[in-house]
Protein backbone atom coordinates (compact mmCIF):
# COMPACT_ATOMS: atom_id res chain seq x y z
CA UNK A 1 0.00 0.00 0.00
CA UNK A 2 1.32 3.48 -0.91
CA UNK A 3 0.15 6.82 0.19
CA UNK A 4 -0.78 7.17 -3.41
CA UNK A 5 -3.59 5.10 -3.15
CA UNK A 6 -5.22 7.39 -0.65
CA UNK A 7 -8.05 10.15 -1.11
CA UNK A 8 -7.21 13.86 -1.37
CA UNK A 9 -9.38 15.39 0.71
CA UNK A 10 -10.71 14.46 4.12
CA UNK A 11 -13.29 16.01 6.09
CA UNK A 12 -12.68 18.97 8.36
CA UNK A 13 -12.05 17.66 12.08
CA UNK A 14 -12.38 19.26 15.08
CA UNK A 15 -9.33 20.18 16.96
CA UNK A 16 -10.74 18.16 20.18
CA UNK A 17 -10.84 14.99 18.69
CA UNK A 18 -9.12 12.37 20.56
CA UNK A 19 -5.42 11.68 21.35
CA UNK A 20 -3.34 11.96 18.02
CA UNK A 21 -1.06 9.09 17.18
CA UNK A 22 0.93 7.97 14.28
CA UNK A 23 2.13 4.55 13.80
CA UNK A 24 3.75 2.66 10.65
CA UNK A 25 1.61 0.92 7.70
CA UNK A 26 3.11 -1.12 4.85
CA UNK A 27 5.69 1.44 4.02
CA UNK A 28 3.07 4.59 4.95
CA UNK A 29 3.06 6.41 7.94
CA UNK A 30 -0.86 6.88 9.25
CA UNK A 31 -1.84 9.85 11.29
CA UNK A 32 -4.71 9.24 13.46
CA UNK A 33 -6.47 12.26 15.37
CA UNK A 34 -5.78 14.97 13.32
CA UNK A 35 -7.74 17.75 11.89
CA UNK A 36 -7.45 19.23 8.57
CA UNK A 37 -6.43 22.75 9.64
CA UNK A 38 -3.78 21.54 11.97
CA UNK A 39 -2.13 19.40 9.49
CA UNK A 40 -2.15 21.98 6.79
CA UNK A 41 -0.20 24.21 9.29
CA UNK A 42 2.25 21.88 11.21
CA UNK A 43 3.03 19.38 8.07
CA UNK A 44 2.87 21.72 5.43
CA UNK A 45 5.74 20.85 3.37
CA UNK A 46 4.86 17.33 3.62
CA UNK A 47 2.53 15.44 1.17
CA UNK A 48 -0.07 13.98 2.92
CA UNK A 49 -3.40 12.62 1.92
CA UNK A 50 -6.81 11.18 3.71
CA UNK A 51 -7.44 7.97 3.58
CA UNK A 52 -10.90 7.48 3.79
CA UNK A 53 -10.51 3.47 4.64
CA UNK A 54 -9.20 4.05 7.72
CA UNK A 55 -10.07 7.72 8.55
CA UNK A 56 -6.37 9.21 8.91
CA UNK A 57 -3.73 10.96 6.78
CA UNK A 58 -1.09 8.86 5.38
CA UNK A 59 2.42 9.58 3.83
CA UNK A 60 5.11 7.78 2.28
CA UNK A 61 7.27 6.41 5.56
CA UNK A 62 10.70 8.41 4.38
CA UNK A 63 8.73 11.30 5.47
CA UNK A 64 8.60 9.87 9.31
CA UNK A 65 11.22 11.83 10.97
CA UNK A 66 9.90 15.49 9.27
CA UNK A 67 6.61 14.10 11.14
CA UNK A 68 7.67 13.58 14.06
CA UNK A 69 9.71 16.86 14.17
CA UNK A 70 6.64 18.77 13.21
CA UNK A 71 4.40 17.31 15.68
CA UNK A 72 6.72 16.88 18.58
CA UNK A 73 6.92 20.61 18.43
CA UNK A 74 3.14 21.50 17.76
CA UNK A 75 1.79 18.91 20.45
CA UNK A 76 4.03 19.30 23.74
CA UNK A 77 4.45 15.97 24.61
CA UNK A 78 0.59 14.75 23.31
CA UNK A 79 2.10 12.62 20.73
CA UNK A 80 0.89 8.69 21.00
CA UNK A 81 4.17 7.77 18.27
CA UNK A 82 4.22 4.14 17.52
CA UNK A 83 6.98 4.30 14.58
CA UNK A 84 10.14 2.01 15.34
CA UNK A 85 9.74 -1.34 16.08
CA UNK A 86 12.45 -1.92 18.54
CA UNK A 87 11.96 1.68 19.96
CA UNK A 88 8.10 1.96 20.85
CA UNK A 89 8.93 5.85 20.97
CA UNK A 90 10.83 8.58 18.29
CA UNK A 91 13.93 6.89 19.24
CA UNK A 92 15.98 4.01 18.71
CA UNK A 93 17.97 2.20 21.09
CA UNK A 94 21.57 2.23 20.96
CA UNK A 95 23.60 -0.92 19.94
CA UNK A 96 26.60 -2.42 21.47
CA UNK A 97 29.06 -2.02 18.28
CA UNK A 98 32.44 -2.79 18.30
CA UNK A 99 35.36 -1.34 16.70
CA UNK A 100 38.04 -4.42 15.46
CA UNK A 101 39.31 -2.59 12.43
CA UNK A 102 42.97 -1.99 12.22
CA UNK A 103 43.48 0.79 9.65
CA UNK A 104 42.99 5.08 10.20
CA UNK A 105 40.72 6.50 7.86
CA UNK A 106 42.60 9.10 4.84
CA UNK A 107 42.44 12.42 4.70
CA UNK A 108 39.49 12.17 1.84
CA UNK A 109 37.64 9.56 4.10
CA UNK A 110 37.58 11.83 6.80
CA UNK A 111 36.32 14.85 4.51
CA UNK A 112 33.92 12.42 3.13
CA UNK A 113 32.56 11.32 6.89
CA UNK A 114 32.56 14.99 7.99
CA UNK A 115 30.74 16.29 5.19
CA UNK A 116 28.00 13.69 5.87
CA UNK A 117 27.41 14.38 9.65
CA UNK A 118 27.52 18.33 9.28
CA UNK A 119 25.31 18.10 6.01
CA UNK A 120 22.42 16.67 8.53
CA UNK A 121 22.85 13.13 8.11
CA UNK A 122 21.51 12.78 4.94
CA UNK A 123 22.83 12.70 1.30
CA UNK A 124 25.13 11.21 -1.31
CA UNK A 125 28.99 10.44 -0.95
CA UNK A 126 30.32 10.01 -4.30
CA UNK A 127 34.19 8.93 -4.41
CA UNK A 128 35.53 6.63 -7.28
CA UNK A 129 36.50 2.90 -7.28
CA UNK A 130 38.90 1.62 -4.94
CA UNK A 131 38.97 4.87 -2.68
CA UNK A 132 37.49 3.17 0.20
CA UNK A 133 33.01 4.28 0.02
CA UNK A 134 32.66 1.22 1.94
CA UNK A 135 35.48 2.16 5.01
CA UNK A 136 33.36 5.63 4.86
CA UNK A 137 29.82 3.71 5.73
CA UNK A 138 31.08 1.59 8.54
CA UNK A 139 32.71 4.27 10.29
CA UNK A 140 29.19 6.12 10.27
CA UNK A 141 27.66 3.00 11.79
CA UNK A 142 30.03 2.58 14.13
CA UNK A 143 30.29 6.07 15.17
CA UNK A 144 25.98 6.28 15.14
CA UNK A 145 25.81 2.75 16.69
CA UNK A 146 22.17 2.42 15.53
CA UNK A 147 19.75 0.34 13.57
CA UNK A 148 21.12 0.03 10.20
CA UNK A 149 20.28 -1.16 6.53
CA UNK A 150 22.59 -1.92 3.66
CA UNK A 151 21.26 -2.08 0.18
CA UNK A 152 23.71 -2.94 -2.94
CA UNK A 153 22.58 -3.89 -6.24
CA UNK A 154 23.52 -7.69 -6.17
CA UNK A 155 24.02 -10.37 -4.25
CA UNK A 156 27.82 -10.62 -4.54
CA UNK A 157 27.95 -7.55 -2.98
CA UNK A 158 25.68 -8.20 -0.06
CA UNK A 159 27.88 -11.36 0.92
CA UNK A 160 30.54 -8.68 0.51
CA UNK A 161 28.84 -5.96 2.96
CA UNK A 162 28.32 -8.90 5.21
CA UNK A 163 32.27 -10.23 5.32
CA UNK A 164 33.41 -6.81 5.88
CA UNK A 165 30.90 -5.73 8.40
CA UNK A 166 31.71 -8.72 10.70
CA UNK A 167 35.42 -8.09 10.20
CA UNK A 168 35.03 -4.77 11.49
CA UNK A 169 32.97 -4.90 14.01
CA UNK A 170 32.43 -8.95 15.03
CA UNK A 171 28.95 -8.39 13.70
CA UNK A 172 27.27 -11.70 12.09
CA UNK A 173 24.86 -9.07 9.69
CA UNK A 174 21.58 -10.25 9.05
CA UNK A 175 20.93 -11.61 5.72
CA UNK A 176 17.76 -10.65 3.15
CA UNK A 177 17.82 -11.98 -0.44
CA UNK A 178 19.38 -15.07 -2.57
CA UNK A 179 16.99 -17.04 -0.51
CA UNK A 180 18.12 -15.94 2.68
CA UNK A 181 15.81 -13.70 5.21
CA UNK A 182 17.65 -13.24 8.51
CA UNK A 183 16.54 -9.62 10.12
CA UNK A 184 19.00 -8.16 12.95
CA UNK A 185 19.67 -4.61 13.56
CA UNK A 186 22.40 -4.70 11.61
CA UNK A 187 21.31 -6.52 8.39
CA UNK A 188 22.23 -6.05 4.56
CA UNK A 189 19.86 -7.16 1.75
CA UNK A 190 19.62 -6.17 -2.37
CA UNK A 191 17.45 -3.70 -4.11
CA UNK A 192 15.27 -5.67 -5.47
CA UNK A 193 14.27 -7.78 -1.80
CA UNK A 194 14.44 -4.71 0.35
CA UNK A 195 11.47 -3.10 -2.44
CA UNK A 196 9.86 -6.22 -1.86
CA UNK A 197 9.78 -7.02 2.25
CA UNK A 198 10.16 -2.86 3.04
CA UNK A 199 6.44 -2.60 3.34
CA UNK A 200 7.18 -5.35 6.80
CA UNK A 201 10.75 -3.86 7.75
CA UNK A 202 10.47 -0.40 7.03
CA UNK A 203 10.04 0.70 10.64
CA UNK A 204 13.56 -1.41 12.13
CA UNK A 205 16.07 0.58 10.93
CA UNK A 206 17.27 4.41 11.74
CA UNK A 207 19.62 4.26 9.20
CA UNK A 208 19.73 3.27 5.50
CA UNK A 209 22.88 2.80 3.35
CA UNK A 210 22.49 2.64 -0.40
CA UNK A 211 25.62 1.15 -1.99
CA UNK A 212 25.79 1.82 -5.67
CA UNK A 213 22.89 4.23 -5.08
CA UNK A 214 22.33 5.26 -8.79
CA UNK A 215 20.53 2.00 -8.65
CA UNK A 216 17.58 3.60 -6.38
CA UNK A 217 16.56 5.83 -8.96
CA UNK A 218 14.53 3.80 -10.95
CA UNK A 219 10.34 3.60 -10.03
CA UNK A 220 10.25 -0.12 -8.43
CA UNK A 221 13.71 0.25 -6.66
CA UNK A 222 13.36 3.27 -5.29
CA UNK A 223 10.00 1.56 -3.29
CA UNK A 224 13.28 1.02 -1.26
CA UNK A 225 13.54 4.13 0.21
CA UNK A 226 9.73 5.49 -0.05
CA UNK A 227 9.09 2.82 2.36
CA UNK A 228 11.83 2.92 5.11
CA UNK A 229 11.19 5.52 8.15
CA UNK A 230 15.04 5.96 8.32
CA UNK A 231 16.07 9.26 8.98
CA UNK A 232 19.83 8.79 8.63
CA UNK A 233 20.18 8.19 5.00
CA UNK A 234 23.63 7.69 3.07
CA UNK A 235 24.08 6.98 -0.88
CA UNK A 236 27.76 5.69 -1.69
CA UNK A 237 28.49 5.88 -5.77
CA UNK A 238 31.09 6.25 -7.75
CA UNK A 239 29.21 8.53 -10.72
CA UNK A 240 26.03 10.20 -10.56
CA UNK A 241 23.20 9.73 -13.28
CA UNK A 242 23.89 11.19 -16.29
CA UNK A 243 20.43 13.17 -16.40
CA UNK A 244 19.14 15.70 -13.97
CA UNK A 245 15.80 14.32 -13.34
CA UNK A 246 17.68 10.85 -12.24
CA UNK A 247 19.73 12.59 -9.89
CA UNK A 248 17.13 14.90 -8.74
CA UNK A 249 14.98 11.56 -7.49
CA UNK A 250 18.12 10.34 -5.53
CA UNK A 251 18.42 13.87 -3.81
CA UNK A 252 14.57 13.46 -2.87
CA UNK A 253 14.80 10.15 -2.02
CA UNK A 254 18.43 10.02 -0.27
CA UNK A 255 19.93 13.53 0.40
CA UNK A 256 22.23 15.92 -1.80
CA UNK A 257 25.63 15.41 -2.70
CA UNK A 258 28.07 16.15 0.35
CA UNK A 259 30.93 14.75 -1.25
CA UNK A 260 32.38 14.51 -4.23
CA UNK A 261 35.76 13.27 -5.25
CA UNK A 262 36.88 12.64 -9.12
CA UNK A 263 39.45 10.14 -10.08
CA UNK A 264 41.96 12.86 -11.54
CA UNK A 265 41.58 14.30 -7.64
CA UNK A 266 42.49 10.84 -6.43
CA UNK A 267 44.88 9.83 -9.25
CA UNK A 268 48.37 9.39 -7.63
CA UNK A 269 47.11 9.81 -3.89
CA UNK A 270 44.09 6.98 -2.91
CA UNK A 271 44.51 5.77 -6.51
CA UNK A 272 47.24 5.07 -8.65
CA UNK A 273 48.70 6.58 -11.44
CA UNK A 274 46.87 5.42 -14.93
CA UNK A 275 47.03 6.11 -18.31
CA UNK A 276 43.78 5.23 -20.96
CA UNK A 277 45.15 4.13 -24.69
CA UNK A 278 43.05 3.85 -26.84
CA UNK A 279 43.80 1.34 -30.28
CA UNK A 280 41.56 1.56 -33.74
CA UNK A 281 41.46 -1.31 -35.48
CA UNK A 282 39.77 -1.75 -39.13
CA UNK A 283 37.08 -4.41 -40.04
CA UNK A 284 38.07 -7.04 -43.17
CA UNK A 285 36.78 -6.16 -46.47
CA UNK A 286 34.11 -9.22 -45.74
CA UNK A 287 33.20 -7.49 -42.86
CA UNK A 288 33.25 -4.05 -43.99
CA UNK A 289 30.94 -4.84 -47.07
CA UNK A 290 28.64 -6.50 -44.97
CA UNK A 291 28.22 -3.51 -41.99
CA UNK A 292 27.60 -1.13 -44.98
CA UNK A 293 24.91 -3.46 -46.29
CA UNK A 294 23.55 -3.24 -42.97
CA UNK A 295 23.65 0.39 -42.59
CA UNK A 296 22.18 0.78 -45.89
CA UNK A 297 19.45 -1.39 -44.89
CA UNK A 298 18.62 0.77 -41.31
CA UNK A 299 19.24 3.83 -43.70
CA UNK A 300 16.75 2.89 -46.40
CA UNK A 301 14.13 1.65 -43.80
CA UNK A 302 14.23 4.92 -41.76
CA UNK A 303 13.93 7.16 -44.90
CA UNK A 304 10.55 5.42 -46.08
CA UNK A 305 9.56 5.84 -42.63
CA UNK A 306 9.60 8.92 -42.30
CA UNK A 307 8.25 9.52 -45.66
CA UNK A 308 4.89 8.07 -44.26
CA UNK A 309 5.33 10.05 -40.91
CA UNK A 310 7.92 12.91 -40.81
CA UNK A 311 8.37 12.63 -36.82
CA UNK A 312 9.54 9.21 -36.98
CA UNK A 313 12.36 8.38 -35.36
CA UNK A 314 14.86 4.70 -34.67
CA UNK A 315 13.51 4.70 -31.43
CA UNK A 316 10.32 4.30 -32.76
CA UNK A 317 11.17 1.02 -34.97
CA UNK A 318 10.54 -1.45 -31.69
CA UNK A 319 6.74 -0.19 -31.17
CA UNK A 320 6.14 -0.32 -34.75
CA UNK A 321 7.57 -3.88 -35.14
CA UNK A 322 4.76 -4.77 -32.58
CA UNK A 323 2.08 -3.43 -34.67
CA UNK A 324 1.26 -6.87 -36.85
CA UNK A 325 -2.14 -6.09 -36.91
CA UNK A 326 -2.64 -2.80 -37.25
CA UNK A 327 0.40 -2.11 -39.93
CA UNK A 328 1.50 -5.22 -40.83
CA UNK A 329 3.57 -4.23 -43.96
CA UNK A 330 5.53 -1.32 -41.93
CA UNK A 331 6.03 -3.91 -39.15
CA UNK A 332 7.51 -6.59 -41.18
CA UNK A 333 9.89 -3.84 -42.44
CA UNK A 334 10.41 -2.77 -38.98
CA UNK A 335 11.41 -6.34 -37.92
CA UNK A 336 14.01 -6.92 -40.82
CA UNK A 337 15.43 -3.51 -39.81
CA UNK A 338 15.84 -4.48 -36.37
CA UNK A 339 17.83 -7.32 -37.25
CA UNK A 340 19.72 -5.83 -39.67
CA UNK A 341 21.07 -3.39 -36.42
CA UNK A 342 21.45 -6.63 -34.64
CA UNK A 343 23.83 -8.12 -37.30
CA UNK A 344 25.65 -4.62 -37.47
CA UNK A 345 26.52 -4.72 -33.86
CA UNK A 346 27.86 -7.98 -33.94
CA UNK A 347 30.31 -7.23 -36.42
CA UNK A 348 31.34 -4.62 -34.38
CA UNK A 349 32.06 -6.45 -31.56
CA UNK A 350 32.87 -9.76 -32.71
CA UNK A 351 35.30 -8.22 -35.15
CA UNK A 352 38.63 -10.72 -36.10
CA UNK A 353 41.06 -7.80 -35.51
CA UNK A 354 39.75 -6.94 -32.09
CA UNK A 355 41.21 -10.51 -31.24
CA UNK A 356 44.17 -10.38 -32.95
CA UNK A 357 44.56 -6.67 -30.71
CA UNK A 358 43.62 -8.69 -27.22
CA UNK A 359 46.65 -11.32 -28.60
CA UNK A 360 49.11 -8.51 -29.03
CA UNK A 361 48.16 -7.40 -25.56
CA UNK A 362 48.08 -10.54 -23.74
CA UNK A 363 51.71 -10.85 -25.34
CA UNK A 364 52.74 -7.59 -24.16
CA UNK A 365 51.73 -7.96 -20.44
CA UNK A 366 52.13 -11.78 -20.39
CA UNK A 367 53.12 -11.53 -16.96
CA UNK A 368 50.52 -9.61 -15.02
CA UNK A 369 46.75 -10.13 -14.10
CA UNK A 370 44.40 -8.50 -16.82
CA UNK A 371 40.36 -7.99 -16.71
CA UNK A 372 39.10 -8.31 -20.68
CA UNK A 373 35.74 -6.33 -20.84
CA UNK A 374 33.00 -6.75 -23.76
CA UNK A 375 29.69 -5.70 -24.63
CA UNK A 376 27.80 -9.07 -24.79
CA UNK A 377 27.87 -12.08 -23.24
CA UNK A 378 28.67 -13.98 -26.90
CA UNK A 379 32.02 -11.70 -26.94
CA UNK A 380 32.57 -12.75 -23.89
CA UNK A 381 32.30 -16.59 -24.39
CA UNK A 382 34.29 -16.11 -27.38
CA UNK A 383 36.95 -15.35 -26.04
CA UNK A 384 36.82 -17.76 -22.92
CA UNK A 385 37.15 -20.50 -25.43
CA UNK A 386 40.11 -19.42 -27.83
CA UNK A 387 42.32 -18.44 -25.21
CA UNK A 388 41.30 -20.95 -22.37
CA UNK A 389 40.71 -17.77 -20.06
CA UNK A 390 37.75 -18.12 -17.01
CA UNK A 391 34.53 -16.07 -18.18
CA UNK A 392 32.58 -14.24 -15.64
CA UNK A 393 28.51 -13.86 -16.43
CA UNK A 394 25.56 -12.38 -14.66
CA UNK A 395 23.92 -15.84 -14.42
CA UNK A 396 27.19 -17.82 -13.19
CA UNK A 397 26.63 -20.06 -10.48
CA UNK A 398 27.70 -18.43 -6.63
CA UNK A 399 30.22 -21.84 -6.74
CA UNK A 400 31.52 -20.83 -10.36
CA UNK A 401 31.76 -17.55 -9.77
CA UNK A 402 33.92 -17.98 -6.03
CA UNK A 403 36.18 -20.09 -7.95
CA UNK A 404 37.25 -17.52 -10.98
CA UNK A 405 37.48 -15.10 -8.72
CA UNK A 406 39.70 -16.84 -5.99
CA UNK A 407 41.79 -18.36 -8.35
CA UNK A 408 42.42 -14.88 -10.30
CA UNK A 409 43.46 -13.45 -6.83
CA UNK A 410 45.91 -15.75 -6.00
CA UNK A 411 47.68 -15.95 -9.27
CA UNK A 412 46.37 -19.37 -11.02
CA UNK A 413 44.35 -17.38 -13.60
CA UNK A 414 46.29 -14.39 -15.02
CA UNK A 415 43.03 -13.14 -17.42
CA UNK A 416 39.65 -12.42 -16.32
CA UNK A 417 36.93 -11.93 -18.97
CA UNK A 418 33.59 -10.24 -17.74
CA UNK A 419 30.83 -8.42 -19.53
CA UNK A 420 29.21 -6.37 -17.29
CA UNK A 421 29.18 -8.56 -13.53
CA UNK A 422 32.38 -6.79 -12.86
CA UNK A 423 31.66 -2.80 -13.50
CA UNK A 424 30.62 -2.20 -10.54
CA UNK A 425 30.56 -3.09 -6.26
CA UNK A 426 33.03 -6.46 -6.40
CA UNK A 427 36.21 -6.15 -4.84
CA UNK A 428 39.01 -7.29 -6.86
CA UNK A 429 42.72 -7.98 -6.08
CA UNK A 430 45.48 -5.67 -7.37
CA UNK A 431 45.03 -5.25 -11.13
CA UNK A 432 46.65 -3.10 -13.13
CA UNK A 433 45.82 -3.90 -16.72
CA UNK A 434 42.33 -3.68 -17.75
CA UNK A 435 41.04 -3.83 -21.80
CA UNK A 436 37.63 -2.63 -22.95
CA UNK A 437 36.25 -4.88 -26.47
CA UNK A 438 32.99 -3.18 -26.12
CA UNK A 439 30.44 -1.52 -24.32
CA UNK A 440 27.61 1.22 -23.46
CA UNK A 441 28.57 4.92 -24.70
CA UNK A 442 27.48 5.20 -20.50
CA UNK A 443 29.90 7.53 -19.02
CA UNK A 444 29.59 5.64 -15.92
CA UNK A 445 30.60 2.04 -17.34
CA UNK A 446 33.29 3.67 -18.49
CA UNK A 447 34.45 4.83 -15.54
CA UNK A 448 33.53 2.10 -13.25
CA UNK A 449 35.26 -0.17 -15.53
CA UNK A 450 38.49 1.97 -15.62
CA UNK A 451 38.17 1.85 -11.66
CA UNK A 452 38.64 -1.80 -11.38
CA UNK A 453 42.16 -1.08 -12.38
CA UNK A 454 42.95 1.54 -10.03
CA UNK A 455 43.56 0.60 -6.69
CA UNK A 456 46.88 1.69 -5.24
CA UNK A 457 49.21 -1.42 -4.70
CA UNK A 458 52.11 -1.18 -2.50
CA UNK A 459 54.50 -1.39 -5.36
CA UNK A 460 53.30 2.09 -6.85
CA UNK A 461 52.94 0.49 -10.09
CA UNK A 462 50.89 2.53 -12.87
CA UNK A 463 47.61 1.39 -14.09
CA UNK A 464 46.62 1.14 -17.94
CA UNK A 465 43.22 1.10 -19.71
CA UNK A 466 43.11 0.00 -23.00
CA UNK A 467 40.30 0.60 -25.38
CA UNK A 468 39.73 -1.43 -28.68
CA UNK A 469 37.37 0.25 -31.27
CA UNK A 470 36.48 -0.64 -34.59
CA UNK A 471 37.36 2.58 -36.93
CA UNK A 472 34.21 3.62 -39.48
CA UNK A 473 31.91 2.50 -37.47
CA UNK A 474 29.17 3.33 -34.64
CA UNK A 475 31.82 1.93 -31.89
CA UNK A 476 33.71 5.22 -32.54
CA UNK A 477 30.31 7.10 -31.08
CA UNK A 478 29.93 4.93 -28.56
CA UNK A 479 33.78 5.46 -27.39
CA UNK A 480 33.48 9.47 -27.57
CA UNK A 481 30.83 9.72 -25.26
CA UNK A 482 32.00 7.41 -22.85
CA UNK A 483 35.38 9.34 -22.58
CA UNK A 484 33.65 12.55 -22.12
CA UNK A 485 34.22 12.63 -18.56
CA UNK A 486 37.57 14.25 -17.14
CA UNK A 487 38.73 11.24 -15.81
CA UNK A 488 39.60 10.06 -19.83
CA UNK A 489 41.52 13.28 -20.39
CA UNK A 490 44.36 11.84 -21.31
CA UNK A 491 43.50 9.12 -23.50
CA UNK A 492 46.36 8.46 -25.90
Amino acid sequence: MTAENAVSQPPVMEEDSPRPHVDFHQGTVRLFGLSRRFVEKALADIPLAWDERDDCFRTDAMHADAIRQGLEHSLAGRLDWQVGRDAGAAEFRPLAINDLRQVTLRGDQEQAVKAFETGGRRGLVVMPTGTGKTVVAIELMIRYRCSTLVVVPVRDLMYQWHAKILEATGIDAGLIGDGVHRVSPISVTTYDSAAIHMPRIGDRFQMIIFDEVHHLAGPWRSDAARMSIAAIRLGLTATLPGDDQRTERLHHLVGPTLYRQSIAEASGKSLADYSVHRIAVRLTDDEQQRYRDYSLQIQTFVYQQRQIDPKFKWDDTYALSAATKQEPDRARDAVIAMRAFRLKRQIEEHADAKLRMLEDLFRLHCDESIIVFTGSNVMARKISTRFLVPCLLSHCGKKERREWLAGFAEGRYRVLVANRVLDEGVDLPEVKTAIVLGGLSSQRQAIQRLGRVLRKGAGGRRARLYEVVVEDTREVTRSRDRRRNEAYRPTR
